[in-house]
Parts: structure tokens; C-alpha cells; sequence
């Protein structure tokens, strides 16, 4: 009895270890077109939230040209980093600066 049960364990292993290994290579099929823009969308629409990621998605998947991004926050506060830094300001002065500035 505890030999069939080695056995059976063994072989549900392997057949398990073989769909594992199949899943890998069924994953690899074309794409159609609309996946491949909803893949480049979603690529796109990275940092977006709410409802400007819908109103983006939307947009983006009808084929229309998309407005002009707004900046990230990451790279609004490198500019205004560096502004006020070129403008030397330090303390309560460049926090007031760094507020104002991030919030446009």
C-alpha cells in the first residue's frame, strides 16, 4: 500500500512538472493587434491613476493621439530641485520654494 502511494505520488509529480514546463511555450503565441496596443497602452499609461488612466486608456486604444504628458512627479522634483538649488535657497525659504513649485 505505501509503495502505490510512493508511485502515485511520484507520477502525479511528473505530469505535474510536464504542464509546467508546456505552460511556458503555449504563452509564447502571436499577439493580435488589439493586444499588442493594449500591451503598448498599458506600457504608456504607467503612473497614471483613476480617472486619468481610464480617459488615457480610452483615448489610447481608439488610435488617438494623446495630448501632450503632463510631467511626473519624479521629474517635477528634479526641476524644481534644481531651480532651487540654482537659486540658493535653504530652509523654510527653499520648503516653501519646493511646495509651491511641486504643486504647479
Amino acid at each position: 500500500m505505501c509503495m502505490q502511494l510512493r508511485v502515485l505520488a511520484v507520477a502525479s509529480l511528473l505530469a505535474f512538472s510536464a504542464s509546467a514546463i508546456a505552460a511556458p511555450q503555449a504563452a509564447k503565441k502571436e499577439l493580435t493587434p488589439q493586444q499588442q496596443r493594449m500591451s503598448t497602452c498599458n506600457t504608456q499609461a504607467t503612473g497614471k491613476k483613476g480617472d486619468d488612466r481610464k480617459t488615457f486608456m480610452s483615448s489610447c486604444l481608439k488610435g488617438e493621439t494623446a495630448a501632450p504628458a503632463k510631467q511626473t512627479q519624479q521629474q517635477k522634483m528634479t526641476s524644481c530641485n534644481k531651480d532651487a538649488s540654482a537659486k540658493s535657497l535653504k530652509g523654510a525659504e527653499r520648503k516653501t520654494f519646493m511646495s509651491g513649485c511641486l504643486k504647479g
